[in-house]
């Protein structure tokens, strides 16, 4: 038996093949004297590929989220096959007398620039398109498996790490679990776990081997241990455990279409944190009342560029219109420390935990925000959409969104584009400088959201991406606690309402907690929801006392 210790950071035991993440090498190579025909057949028959994935994808996404969903991807067969774009390519191999990825690469290069150069607003906007179209065709032309698992069945999927637009880029209904060498429990893998419900393990370190292949492993998330070849005994006990994981689901079945009530009638509103429009299907299967915070930053993350307003907006009022009148909240992007996107040319700093980030980088960048809030607005007429603000420390910063936001508005009504002008503004707290101007800020906007990640890691002074600082970084440390509560007395007194939407939202043994302080919503990953609704259910908020604080 080979015995691999890490850190669980998404509870569940799976079975299944180790699968290694590969990178593939996407550098395109120009072939001098390159048989033209024979290259001829390989476009089309990669044509032929990405037409087939695009229409897989377009149903599932109708299947998922409604037909509106499906556009995207029915936009991008369109572009395969236009006669304009595929006749550059043709005209580059007969022409240079080159291979097929280069020929597309080129083409595909002034394609989208010739896009990007145009007028209109909308047919702008399509440069991304293009070129999301472009790689596809070389993908299929290289051999480099679209979502990067290449494997008929679902794996454990190992890797050193993943980064954010990785994580992206997965096929993920093609994996069981995660194991990763290095990675923290606020890592960006264990996000994507926590919102898929499937288990993961990070931290494993260089006992997780790249020999181990292919290799039948057992995963643990709730221990961190990855298991090959397990004894009878251990077999027996992972076995076990699965199974009562497997009757654990079917019993939280029956919390479905329950009030989020407990049972001296204290409402609490139960939301989902979500990345990406295709989410909304985790929020939907496990009757999530709202989504409390939709990771816009992600939008940005899988984007070669920024995304453009139009881009924004489909994602936004895909997400608003399948929740069907339900609050999406949705975070202004959140991009700097560990979410780096290199289209942005950020400044290399020492500490960009305390760096360029989030809301400042959005009220350094003007145009950036006005993008952003532009396709925010926009998809308002189309739901209960709320806007948050990240990493706000101080009463201007606040004052200086809502500005924008109101020039914003008088454009959108100039312009005539519908919008809801009653849009709820909510802003994080997740710095200790916005619990101490709590009381300041919560007179200006709807609503307060902790962030107890980002809390703890300031009030705590610990990076929330160190794994060895081990029980430094305490999430249930008195301090982070009392800020919880100094926060919340703030936003009711100013009669308004606070959530917690980190991780620390489904932590069970801290319901009680939640109760005394008086939280009126947690938002947590979808597999989160309907325990916490159970939990919900039996407890008694009068009884709920503050010990923890002390």
């Amino acid at each position: 038996m080979i015995l691999i210790q890490g850190q669980g950071v998404s509870k569940g035991v799976e079975k299944g093949t180790l699968y290694f993440f590969q990178r593939p090498d996407r550098t395109v190579v120009k072939v001098e004297n390159a048989d033209v025909e024979a290259e001829k057949a390989r476009l089309t028959e990669a044509q032929q590929k990405s037409m087939e994935q695009l229409e897989a994808l377009a149903d599932k996404c109708r299947e998922e989220a409604g037909e509106e969903s499906a556009v995207l991807f029915e936009t991008h067969a369109m572009f395969v096959e236009d006669e304009d774009y595929v006749a550059n390519i043709l005209e580059m191999l007969e022409n240079e007398k080159c291979n097929a990825e280069y020929a597309v690469q080129v083409a595909g290069e002034q394609f989208a620039g010739m896009f990007a150069a145009m007028d209109d607003a909308y047919l702008r906007a399509r440069t991304a398109d293009i070129k999301d179209v472009t790689q596809r065709i070389l993908n299929n032309l290289m051999g480099i498996v679209e979502g990067g698992i290449d494997s008929e069945e679902p794996v454990i999927l190992a890797a050193d790490d993943l980064a954010p637009s990785e994580t992206l880029q997965l096929d993920k209904s093609k994996i069981l679990g995660f194991v990763t060498m290095g990675g923290s429990g606020n890592s960006h893998t264990a996000i994507l776990a926590r919102t898929m419900g499937i288990p993961a393990i990070c931290g494993a370190g260089e006992a997780l081997q790249n020999e181990y292949h292919g290799r039948l492993a057992y995963i643990d998330g709730e221990t961190g241990q990855v298991v090959l070849d397990p004894d009878e005994l251990t077999l027996a006990a992972l076995r076990d455990k699965h199974q009562k994981q497997t009757e654990m689901k079917e019993l939280m079945q029956t919390m479905k279409g329950q009030e989020d009530v407990t049972l001296d009638g204290k409402h609490i509103k139960l939301y989902c944190n979500i990345g990406s429009p295709e989410d909304v299907a985790a929020v939907l299967a496990n009757d999530g009342q709202g989504i409390g915070l939709f990771r816009s930053e992600f939008l940005y993350l899988a984007a070669s560029d920024y995304p453009t307003e139009d881009e924004q907006f489909e994602a936004y009022k895909t997400v608003a219109a399948a929740m069907n009148g339900k609050r999406v909240i949705i975070r202004t992007l959140d991009i700097g420390a560990d979410k780096q996107v290199d289209y942005f040319q950020l400044t290399k700093e020492e500490n960009p935990a305390m760096g360029l980030r989030a809301i400042r980088i959005c009220l350094n960048r003007p145009e950036v925000f006005r993008t952003q809030l532009r396709a925010l607005y926009r998809a308002s007429a189309y739901g209960k959409v709320a806007i948050m603000f990240p990493m706000i420390t101080s009463v201007w910063e606040v004052k200086e969104c809502k500005r924008a936001c109101q020039r914003v508005m008088q454009e959108l009504t100039e312009e005539g584009i519908p919008f809801n002008p009653d849009t709820e503004i909510g802003i994080m707290i997740e710095t200790p400088a916005s619990v101490f101007m709590a009381p300041d800020l919560a007179k200006l906007v709807d609503f307060f959201s902790v962030g107890t990640n980002d809390l703890t890691q300031y009030t705590l002074a610990c990076d929330r991406q160190c794994n060895d600082l081990g029980k430094f970084f305490d999430p249930h440390h008195p301090a982070v606690l009392r800020a919880l509560k100094q926060a919340a007395d703030a936003a009711h007194e100013a009669g308004i309402w606070i959530g917690i939407c980190g991780e620390l939202g489904a932590d069970l043994s801290l319901l009680p907690t939640f109760l005394a302080i008086g939280i009126d919503e947690l938002s947590v990953s979808p597999s989160s929801v309907l325990p916490l609704r159970a939990e919900i259910r039996k407890s008694i908020a009068q009884t709920c006392t503050l010990d923890l604080l002390n």
